[in-house]
Protein backbone atom coordinates (compact mmCIF):
# COMPACT_ATOMS: atom_id res chain seq x y z
CA UNK A 1 0.00 0.00 0.00
CA UNK A 2 1.10 3.50 -0.64
CA UNK A 3 0.55 6.67 0.77
CA UNK A 4 0.25 10.08 -0.28
CA UNK A 5 -0.15 12.94 2.04
CA UNK A 6 -1.58 16.40 0.64
CA UNK A 7 -0.82 19.05 3.08
CA UNK A 8 -3.68 21.69 2.50
CA UNK A 9 -7.52 21.26 1.87
CA UNK A 10 -8.21 24.33 -0.17
CA UNK A 11 -9.06 24.21 -3.88
CA UNK A 12 -6.27 22.74 -5.44
CA UNK A 13 -5.47 20.35 -2.65
CA UNK A 14 -8.84 19.20 -1.84
CA UNK A 15 -8.90 18.72 -6.14
CA UNK A 16 -5.94 16.40 -5.83
CA UNK A 17 -6.85 14.52 -3.10
CA UNK A 18 -10.38 13.72 -3.61
CA UNK A 19 -9.64 12.69 -7.32
CA UNK A 20 -6.34 10.80 -5.77
CA UNK A 21 -8.78 8.97 -3.63
CA UNK A 22 -10.81 8.08 -6.55
CA UNK A 23 -8.34 6.86 -8.93
CA UNK A 24 -6.12 4.64 -6.24
CA UNK A 25 -9.23 3.04 -4.44
CA UNK A 26 -8.87 1.37 -1.38
CA UNK A 27 -5.86 -0.54 -2.06
CA UNK A 28 -3.93 2.74 -1.38
CA UNK A 29 -3.81 5.76 1.31
CA UNK A 30 -4.62 9.63 0.91
CA UNK A 31 -4.70 11.53 4.01
CA UNK A 32 -5.04 15.25 3.75
CA UNK A 33 -3.28 17.41 6.93
CA UNK A 34 -5.29 20.78 6.50
CA UNK A 35 -5.43 23.34 9.90
CA UNK A 36 -9.14 24.33 8.85
CA UNK A 37 -12.00 22.19 9.99
CA UNK A 38 -14.23 23.84 7.04
CA UNK A 39 -13.67 24.32 3.38
CA UNK A 40 -14.36 27.65 1.98
CA UNK A 41 -15.16 28.52 -1.70
CA UNK A 42 -13.24 31.71 -1.42
CA UNK A 43 -14.44 33.34 -4.78
CA UNK A 44 -17.88 34.07 -2.80
CA UNK A 45 -15.86 35.29 0.45
CA UNK A 46 -16.82 38.99 -1.16
CA UNK A 47 -20.78 38.38 -1.35
CA UNK A 48 -19.89 37.50 2.51
CA UNK A 49 -18.28 40.67 2.99
CA UNK A 50 -20.83 43.10 1.97
CA UNK A 51 -23.68 40.83 3.59
CA UNK A 52 -25.02 38.91 0.78
CA UNK A 53 -23.83 35.84 2.16
CA UNK A 54 -23.59 34.15 5.26
CA UNK A 55 -20.01 32.08 5.81
CA UNK A 56 -22.31 29.02 6.38
CA UNK A 57 -23.13 29.23 2.95
CA UNK A 58 -20.00 29.40 1.74
CA UNK A 59 -18.23 26.60 3.49
CA UNK A 60 -18.64 23.23 4.98
CA UNK A 61 -17.29 20.58 7.10
CA UNK A 62 -14.41 18.19 5.84
CA UNK A 63 -14.74 15.76 8.00
CA UNK A 64 -17.90 14.12 6.56
CA UNK A 65 -16.95 14.42 2.85
CA UNK A 66 -13.60 12.77 3.85
CA UNK A 67 -14.70 10.08 5.35
CA UNK A 68 -17.11 9.48 2.64
CA UNK A 69 -14.12 9.28 -0.31
CA UNK A 70 -12.35 7.21 2.14
CA UNK A 71 -9.88 9.93 2.63
CA UNK A 72 -8.09 9.71 6.07
CA UNK A 73 -8.40 13.32 7.29
CA UNK A 74 -5.95 14.49 10.10
CA UNK A 75 -6.93 18.40 11.59
CA UNK A 76 -3.25 20.03 11.51
CA UNK A 77 -0.71 22.26 10.40
CA UNK A 78 2.22 20.94 8.43
CA UNK A 79 5.42 22.10 10.40
CA UNK A 80 8.13 20.28 8.51
CA UNK A 81 9.17 17.81 6.35
CA UNK A 82 12.02 15.32 6.76
CA UNK A 83 12.14 14.15 2.49
CA UNK A 84 14.80 11.35 3.60
CA UNK A 85 13.98 10.35 6.49
CA UNK A 86 16.18 10.72 9.69
CA UNK A 87 19.27 8.98 11.58
CA UNK A 88 16.52 5.89 12.79
CA UNK A 89 14.61 5.33 9.36
CA UNK A 90 14.90 6.02 5.60
CA UNK A 91 11.28 6.90 5.10
CA UNK A 92 10.46 10.11 4.64
CA UNK A 93 8.08 11.78 6.69
CA UNK A 94 5.89 15.04 7.37
CA UNK A 95 5.72 16.33 11.26
CA UNK A 96 2.29 18.09 11.79
CA UNK A 97 0.85 19.52 14.96
CA UNK A 98 -3.07 19.00 15.63
CA UNK A 99 -5.66 22.16 15.58
CA UNK A 100 -8.45 19.97 16.36
CA UNK A 101 -10.18 20.86 20.13
CA UNK A 102 -8.76 18.38 22.20
CA UNK A 103 -5.28 17.83 20.54
CA UNK A 104 -4.63 21.28 19.90
CA UNK A 105 -0.60 21.51 19.96
CA UNK A 106 -0.23 17.85 19.94
CA UNK A 107 2.36 16.33 17.69
CA UNK A 108 2.91 13.40 15.38
CA UNK A 109 5.57 11.95 12.51
CA UNK A 110 3.35 10.46 8.99
CA UNK A 111 5.28 8.71 6.78
CA UNK A 112 4.72 8.84 3.36
CA UNK A 113 5.49 7.62 -0.27
CA UNK A 114 4.11 10.82 -2.13
CA UNK A 115 3.63 14.42 -0.88
CA UNK A 116 1.93 17.02 -2.31
CA UNK A 117 2.43 20.25 -0.85
CA UNK A 118 -0.97 22.50 -1.48
CA UNK A 119 -0.68 24.72 1.75
CA UNK A 120 -1.53 28.13 -0.32
CA UNK A 121 -0.19 31.32 1.08
CA UNK A 122 0.46 32.56 4.62
CA UNK A 123 -1.58 35.83 5.04
CA UNK A 124 1.66 38.41 5.62
CA UNK A 125 -0.78 41.32 6.84
CA UNK A 126 2.59 42.03 9.19
CA UNK A 127 4.68 42.88 6.06
CA UNK A 128 2.89 46.47 6.20
CA UNK A 129 3.02 47.84 9.58
CA UNK A 130 -0.46 48.54 10.68
CA UNK A 131 -2.12 46.03 8.12
CA UNK A 132 -1.81 43.24 11.10
CA UNK A 133 -5.22 41.44 11.53
CA UNK A 134 -4.81 38.21 14.21
CA UNK A 135 -5.33 39.69 17.59
CA UNK A 136 -6.14 42.94 16.24
CA UNK A 137 -9.25 41.88 13.88
CA UNK A 138 -10.40 45.38 11.79
CA UNK A 139 -8.38 47.35 14.13
CA UNK A 140 -7.51 49.70 11.31
CA UNK A 141 -8.78 47.84 8.08
CA UNK A 142 -11.26 44.90 6.98
CA UNK A 143 -10.15 41.56 5.06
CA UNK A 144 -12.21 39.44 2.87
CA UNK A 145 -9.49 36.75 3.00
CA UNK A 146 -11.64 34.03 5.23
CA UNK A 147 -15.31 33.83 5.58
CA UNK A 148 -14.81 35.47 9.45
CA UNK A 149 -12.94 38.35 7.85
CA UNK A 150 -15.45 38.78 5.80
CA UNK A 151 -18.35 38.34 7.79
CA UNK A 152 -16.47 41.25 9.98
CA UNK A 153 -15.96 43.21 6.85
CA UNK A 154 -19.86 42.94 6.30
CA UNK A 155 -20.70 44.39 9.93
CA UNK A 156 -18.33 47.31 9.57
CA UNK A 157 -19.67 48.28 6.42
CA UNK A 158 -23.26 47.98 7.98
CA UNK A 159 -22.02 50.81 10.03
CA UNK A 160 -20.61 53.10 7.52
CA UNK A 161 -24.17 52.66 5.83
CA UNK A 162 -26.00 53.80 9.33
CA UNK A 163 -23.52 56.48 9.51
CA UNK A 164 -24.39 57.94 5.58
CA UNK A 165 -27.89 57.53 6.59
CA UNK A 166 -27.15 60.19 9.45
CA UNK A 167 -25.77 62.46 7.10
CA UNK A 168 -22.26 61.51 7.81
CA UNK A 169 -19.88 61.37 4.46
CA UNK A 170 -17.71 58.33 3.96
CA UNK A 171 -14.35 57.30 2.75
CA UNK A 172 -13.77 53.83 1.19
CA UNK A 173 -10.07 53.05 0.05
CA UNK A 174 -9.86 49.19 -1.16
CA UNK A 175 -7.03 47.77 -3.33
CA UNK A 176 -3.69 46.06 -1.99
CA UNK A 177 -1.50 46.89 1.08
CA UNK A 178 1.78 45.94 -0.03
CA UNK A 179 4.03 46.99 -3.32
CA UNK A 180 4.18 42.79 -3.59
CA UNK A 181 0.58 41.57 -3.53
CA UNK A 182 -1.01 39.50 -5.51
CA UNK A 183 -5.24 39.16 -5.91
CA UNK A 184 -6.05 42.41 -7.36
CA UNK A 185 -8.99 40.90 -8.67
CA UNK A 186 -10.69 40.15 -5.36
CA UNK A 187 -10.25 43.28 -4.56
CA UNK A 188 -11.93 44.73 -7.91
CA UNK A 189 -14.77 42.77 -6.86
CA UNK A 190 -15.16 43.98 -3.47
CA UNK A 191 -15.28 47.68 -4.45
CA UNK A 192 -17.84 47.60 -7.12
CA UNK A 193 -19.85 44.88 -4.86
CA UNK A 194 -19.75 48.08 -2.08
CA UNK A 195 -20.35 49.90 -4.66
CA UNK A 196 -23.84 48.75 -5.77
CA UNK A 197 -24.30 48.14 -2.17
CA UNK A 198 -24.30 51.79 -1.47
CA UNK A 199 -26.62 52.17 -4.24
CA UNK A 200 -29.15 49.61 -3.15
CA UNK A 201 -29.49 51.13 0.41
CA UNK A 202 -29.46 54.89 -1.23
CA UNK A 203 -26.35 56.20 -0.27
CA UNK A 204 -24.04 56.18 -2.83
CA UNK A 205 -23.89 59.91 -2.79
CA UNK A 206 -22.29 60.26 0.42
CA UNK A 207 -19.65 57.79 -0.49
CA UNK A 208 -16.25 58.14 -1.65
CA UNK A 209 -15.08 55.30 -3.44
CA UNK A 210 -11.08 55.14 -4.22
CA UNK A 211 -9.19 52.28 -5.39
CA UNK A 212 -5.25 51.69 -4.37
CA UNK A 213 -3.19 49.49 -6.30
CA UNK A 214 0.28 48.08 -6.66
CA UNK A 215 -0.72 47.50 -10.30
CA UNK A 216 1.08 49.97 -12.94
CA UNK A 217 -1.71 50.11 -14.96
CA UNK A 218 -5.86 49.29 -14.01
CA UNK A 219 -6.47 46.53 -15.41
CA UNK A 220 -3.03 44.61 -15.02
CA UNK A 221 -4.79 41.89 -12.58
CA UNK A 222 -1.30 40.26 -11.98
CA UNK A 223 -1.11 39.04 -15.74
CA UNK A 224 0.24 41.83 -17.27
CA UNK A 225 -2.58 42.87 -18.64
CA UNK A 226 -4.60 41.59 -21.70
CA UNK A 227 -6.37 42.41 -24.69
CA UNK A 228 -9.86 40.74 -25.45
CA UNK A 229 -12.30 40.51 -27.63
CA UNK A 230 -15.05 42.40 -26.49
CA UNK A 231 -18.16 43.12 -29.05
CA UNK A 232 -16.27 42.58 -31.73
CA UNK A 233 -13.47 44.61 -31.19
CA UNK A 234 -9.98 43.69 -29.50
CA UNK A 235 -10.24 45.73 -26.13
CA UNK A 236 -7.30 46.37 -23.63
CA UNK A 237 -7.87 45.25 -20.09
CA UNK A 238 -6.77 49.12 -18.79
CA UNK A 239 -9.28 50.49 -21.08
CA UNK A 240 -11.96 47.76 -20.03
CA UNK A 241 -11.03 48.67 -16.45
CA UNK A 242 -11.09 52.63 -16.77
CA UNK A 243 -14.24 52.38 -18.31
CA UNK A 244 -15.40 51.08 -15.48
CA UNK A 245 -14.10 52.36 -13.20
CA UNK A 246 -15.37 56.23 -14.45
CA UNK A 247 -18.82 54.78 -14.94
CA UNK A 248 -19.42 54.15 -11.62
CA UNK A 249 -17.29 57.37 -10.43
CA UNK A 250 -14.52 55.48 -8.16
CA UNK A 251 -11.02 57.50 -8.41
CA UNK A 252 -8.01 55.48 -8.58
CA UNK A 253 -4.58 55.29 -7.27
CA UNK A 254 -1.66 52.94 -9.32
CA UNK A 255 1.64 52.00 -8.47
CA UNK A 256 1.30 52.28 -5.03
CA UNK A 257 3.31 50.66 -2.26
CA UNK A 258 1.52 50.87 0.89
CA UNK A 259 3.78 51.12 3.44
CA UNK A 260 2.12 51.96 7.01
CA UNK A 261 -1.60 51.99 7.94
CA UNK A 262 -2.96 53.81 10.72
CA UNK A 263 -6.56 54.47 12.27
CA UNK A 264 -7.96 55.80 8.80
CA UNK A 265 -4.60 56.72 6.83
CA UNK A 266 -2.34 54.91 4.92
CA UNK A 267 1.18 56.20 3.96
CA UNK A 268 1.91 55.15 0.28
CA UNK A 269 4.96 55.27 -1.67
CA UNK A 270 4.59 55.38 -6.05
CA UNK A 271 6.65 54.51 -8.90
CA UNK A 272 7.63 57.51 -9.06
CA UNK A 273 9.36 57.71 -6.08
CA UNK A 274 6.95 60.13 -4.38
CA UNK A 275 5.10 59.81 -0.81
CA UNK A 276 1.72 60.23 -0.51
CA UNK A 277 -1.51 60.14 1.91
CA UNK A 278 -4.69 58.49 2.27
CA UNK A 279 -7.56 59.12 4.33
CA UNK A 280 -10.58 56.73 4.53
CA UNK A 281 -12.91 55.63 7.18
CA UNK A 282 -13.40 52.13 5.97
CA UNK A 283 -10.59 50.14 4.04
CA UNK A 284 -10.39 46.47 2.67
CA UNK A 285 -6.95 46.33 1.95
CA UNK A 286 -5.45 42.91 0.34
CA UNK A 287 -2.23 40.98 2.14
CA UNK A 288 0.76 39.96 0.73
CA UNK A 289 1.17 36.43 0.20
CA UNK A 290 4.48 34.10 1.67
CA UNK A 291 4.92 30.03 2.28
CA UNK A 292 3.36 28.97 5.33
CA UNK A 293 7.07 28.32 7.11
CA UNK A 294 7.51 24.70 6.24
CA UNK A 295 10.62 23.40 7.11
CA UNK A 296 12.86 20.79 6.03
CA UNK A 297 15.39 18.75 7.33
CA UNK A 298 17.98 16.17 5.95
CA UNK A 299 18.81 12.72 7.02
CA UNK A 300 21.21 14.04 9.63
CA UNK A 301 18.76 16.79 11.42
CA UNK A 302 20.64 19.37 9.40
CA UNK A 303 18.36 22.28 8.06
CA UNK A 304 17.57 22.18 4.27
CA UNK A 305 14.51 24.32 3.83
CA UNK A 306 16.63 26.44 1.36
CA UNK A 307 17.09 23.75 -0.56
CA UNK A 308 13.26 22.75 -0.88
CA UNK A 309 11.58 26.14 -0.85
CA UNK A 310 11.82 29.53 -2.72
CA UNK A 311 13.04 32.78 -0.52
CA UNK A 312 9.12 33.69 -0.35
CA UNK A 313 8.35 30.08 1.35
CA UNK A 314 7.09 28.44 -1.65
CA UNK A 315 7.80 25.00 -3.16
CA UNK A 316 10.47 24.93 -5.45
CA UNK A 317 9.72 22.81 -8.86
CA UNK A 318 10.55 22.46 -12.08
CA UNK A 319 10.73 25.71 -12.87
CA UNK A 320 13.52 28.00 -14.43
CA UNK A 321 14.49 30.50 -11.95
CA UNK A 322 17.25 31.55 -13.30
CA UNK A 323 15.75 33.33 -16.23
CA UNK A 324 17.16 36.63 -14.79
CA UNK A 325 15.81 40.05 -16.70
CA UNK A 326 12.56 40.72 -17.87
CA UNK A 327 14.14 40.71 -21.19
CA UNK A 328 14.78 37.01 -21.05
CA UNK A 329 11.70 35.61 -19.66
CA UNK A 330 10.31 33.13 -21.58
CA UNK A 331 6.83 31.35 -21.47
CA UNK A 332 8.97 27.60 -21.13
CA UNK A 333 10.12 28.93 -17.70
CA UNK A 334 6.99 28.08 -16.35
CA UNK A 335 6.33 24.79 -14.78
CA UNK A 336 4.90 21.85 -16.33
CA UNK A 337 5.07 19.06 -14.15
CA UNK A 338 4.98 20.51 -10.34
CA UNK A 339 7.50 18.40 -9.16
CA UNK A 340 10.35 19.05 -7.13
CA UNK A 341 13.73 18.75 -8.37
CA UNK A 342 15.48 17.51 -5.86
CA UNK A 343 13.08 14.70 -4.81
CA UNK A 344 10.79 13.13 -7.40
CA UNK A 345 8.03 12.39 -4.70
CA UNK A 346 7.43 15.66 -3.92
CA UNK A 347 5.25 17.81 -5.27
CA UNK A 348 2.81 21.24 -5.45
CA UNK A 349 0.01 22.90 -6.39
CA UNK A 350 -1.98 26.11 -5.93
CA UNK A 351 -0.07 29.17 -4.65
CA UNK A 352 2.09 26.59 -2.71
CA UNK A 353 4.77 26.20 -5.80
CA UNK A 354 7.36 28.78 -6.21
CA UNK A 355 6.60 30.66 -9.50
CA UNK A 356 10.10 31.33 -11.46
CA UNK A 357 9.00 34.93 -11.72
CA UNK A 358 6.30 37.77 -11.89
CA UNK A 359 4.05 37.77 -15.02
CA UNK A 360 3.68 41.34 -15.08
CA UNK A 361 6.92 44.00 -15.57
CA UNK A 362 8.88 43.79 -12.19
CA UNK A 363 8.80 47.82 -11.79
CA UNK A 364 11.16 49.63 -8.63
CA UNK A 365 10.74 53.20 -7.42
CA UNK A 366 13.63 55.12 -7.50
CA UNK A 367 14.17 54.58 -4.22
CA UNK A 368 14.28 51.24 -4.87
CA UNK A 369 11.40 50.04 -3.93
CA UNK A 370 9.64 46.86 -5.52
CA UNK A 371 6.15 48.00 -6.98
CA UNK A 372 4.45 45.17 -8.55
CA UNK A 373 2.01 42.06 -9.07
CA UNK A 374 3.16 38.95 -8.06
CA UNK A 375 1.70 36.15 -9.80
CA UNK A 376 -2.06 34.84 -9.81
CA UNK A 377 -2.16 31.05 -9.28
CA UNK A 378 -5.64 30.83 -7.84
CA UNK A 379 -9.07 29.60 -9.10
CA UNK A 380 -9.46 27.71 -11.83
CA UNK A 381 -5.34 27.46 -12.61
CA UNK A 382 -5.31 25.91 -8.58
CA UNK A 383 -8.02 23.44 -9.98
CA UNK A 384 -6.41 22.19 -12.93
CA UNK A 385 -2.86 21.92 -11.81
CA UNK A 386 -3.88 20.23 -8.48
CA UNK A 387 -5.99 17.49 -10.59
CA UNK A 388 -3.14 17.38 -12.80
CA UNK A 389 -0.54 16.53 -9.88
CA UNK A 390 -2.75 14.19 -8.74
CA UNK A 391 -2.80 11.90 -12.17
CA UNK A 392 0.64 11.90 -11.98
CA UNK A 393 1.31 10.54 -8.71
CA UNK A 394 -1.72 7.93 -9.20
CA UNK A 395 -0.30 6.87 -12.47
CA UNK A 396 3.40 6.69 -10.67
CA UNK A 397 1.73 4.51 -7.84
CA UNK A 398 -0.38 2.28 -9.94
CA UNK A 399 2.06 1.96 -13.18
CA UNK A 400 5.27 2.34 -11.99
CA UNK A 401 7.69 4.81 -10.90
CA UNK A 402 9.01 5.34 -14.48
CA UNK A 403 5.14 6.73 -15.24
CA UNK A 404 5.33 9.78 -17.53
CA UNK A 405 4.40 12.70 -15.54
CA UNK A 406 0.94 14.80 -16.82
CA UNK A 407 1.49 18.26 -17.51
CA UNK A 408 -0.50 21.74 -16.75
CA UNK A 409 2.24 24.60 -17.38
CA UNK A 410 0.56 27.63 -17.40
CA UNK A 411 1.96 29.10 -20.74
CA UNK A 412 -0.14 26.55 -21.89
CA UNK A 413 -3.73 26.83 -20.05
CA UNK A 414 -6.09 28.77 -20.43
CA UNK A 415 -8.54 29.79 -17.66
CA UNK A 416 -11.69 31.56 -17.10
CA UNK A 417 -12.24 34.24 -14.46
CA UNK A 418 -15.61 35.77 -13.60
CA UNK A 419 -14.94 39.23 -11.31
CA UNK A 420 -18.65 40.21 -9.78
CA UNK A 421 -19.52 44.08 -10.04
CA UNK A 422 -22.62 43.49 -7.55
CA UNK A 423 -24.70 40.84 -6.53
CA UNK A 424 -28.51 40.80 -7.61
CA UNK A 425 -30.72 38.62 -9.36
CA UNK A 426 -31.97 41.40 -11.87
CA UNK A 427 -29.83 43.93 -10.99
CA UNK A 428 -26.61 42.15 -10.84
CA UNK A 429 -23.60 42.55 -13.19
CA UNK A 430 -19.99 40.84 -13.20
CA UNK A 431 -17.11 41.04 -15.84
CA UNK A 432 -16.76 37.41 -17.77
CA UNK A 433 -13.28 37.26 -19.23
CA UNK A 434 -11.40 34.15 -20.62
CA UNK A 435 -7.59 34.34 -21.29
CA UNK A 436 -5.54 32.17 -23.40
CA UNK A 437 -2.52 31.39 -22.02
CA UNK A 438 -2.44 32.78 -18.32
CA UNK A 439 0.92 33.52 -18.87
CA UNK A 440 1.87 34.99 -22.10
CA UNK A 441 3.81 33.65 -24.92
CA UNK A 442 5.14 36.25 -27.00
CA UNK A 443 6.92 34.54 -28.84
CA UNK A 444 3.70 32.51 -30.31
CA UNK A 445 2.00 35.43 -30.33
CA UNK A 446 3.48 38.64 -31.35
CA UNK A 447 2.12 41.93 -29.72
CA UNK A 448 -0.31 40.53 -27.32
CA UNK A 449 1.19 37.45 -26.01
CA UNK A 450 -2.18 35.60 -26.29
CA UNK A 451 -4.80 34.43 -28.81
CA UNK A 452 -7.22 37.05 -28.69
CA UNK A 453 -9.77 34.51 -30.68
CA UNK A 454 -9.43 32.51 -26.71
CA UNK A 455 -9.40 36.04 -25.25
CA UNK A 456 -12.57 37.93 -24.45
CA UNK A 457 -14.64 39.70 -21.95
CA UNK A 458 -18.17 41.24 -21.40
CA UNK A 459 -19.61 42.80 -18.52
CA UNK A 460 -23.29 42.15 -17.80
CA UNK A 461 -26.19 40.52 -16.14
CA UNK A 462 -25.59 37.20 -17.39
CA UNK A 463 -22.14 37.25 -16.08
CA UNK A 464 -23.56 38.06 -12.62
CA UNK A 465 -26.00 34.78 -13.62
CA UNK A 466 -22.88 32.82 -14.71
CA UNK A 467 -21.35 33.79 -11.39
CA UNK A 468 -24.16 32.95 -8.81
CA UNK A 469 -24.20 29.54 -10.89
CA UNK A 470 -20.74 28.45 -10.53
CA UNK A 471 -20.85 29.06 -6.81
CA UNK A 472 -23.65 26.73 -6.68
CA UNK A 473 -21.70 24.17 -8.95
CA UNK A 474 -18.70 24.03 -7.39
CA UNK A 475 -19.69 23.78 -3.69
CA UNK A 476 -21.56 20.66 -5.32
CA UNK A 477 -18.43 19.78 -6.68
CA UNK A 478 -16.32 19.98 -3.62
CA UNK A 479 -18.76 17.74 -1.53
CA UNK A 480 -18.39 15.01 -3.55
CA UNK A 481 -22.36 14.93 -4.61
CA UNK A 482 -23.59 12.92 -7.50
CA UNK A 483 -22.08 13.88 -11.10
CA UNK A 484 -18.65 15.59 -9.04
CA UNK A 485 -16.12 14.67 -11.47
CA UNK A 486 -18.24 15.80 -14.28
CA UNK A 487 -17.65 19.36 -13.20
CA UNK A 488 -15.11 21.04 -14.61
CA UNK A 489 -11.81 22.70 -12.35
Amino acid sequence: MARLIVLGGGVSGHTAATFAAKWLGSAHEVVVVTPNAKWNWIPSNIWVGVGQMSKEEVTFDLAPVYAKAGITYKQAKAVSLNPAGNESSDKPFVTIEFTEEGRAGESENIEYDYVINATGPKLNFGATPGLGLGDKLGEYTVSVCTPDHATHAADELKKCIKKMKAGERQKFLIGTGHGLCTCQGAAFEYIFNIEHELKKAGVRDMADLKWISNESFLGDFGVGGLHMKSMGFAVSSKIFAESLFTERNVDWIIGAHVNKVEAGKVHYELLDGDMGEEEFDFSMLIPPFAGVGLKAYGKDSADITDTIFAPNGFLKVDANYGAGAYENWKASDWPQTYQNPTYANMFACGIAFAPPHPISKPMKSPNGTPIGPTPPRTGMPSGIIGKTVAHSICDRILKGEDAPLHEASMAHMGAACVASAGKGLFNGTAAAMTIYPVVPDFDKYPGTGRDTEYTFGEIGLAGHWIKHILHHLFMHKAQLRVGWTLIPE
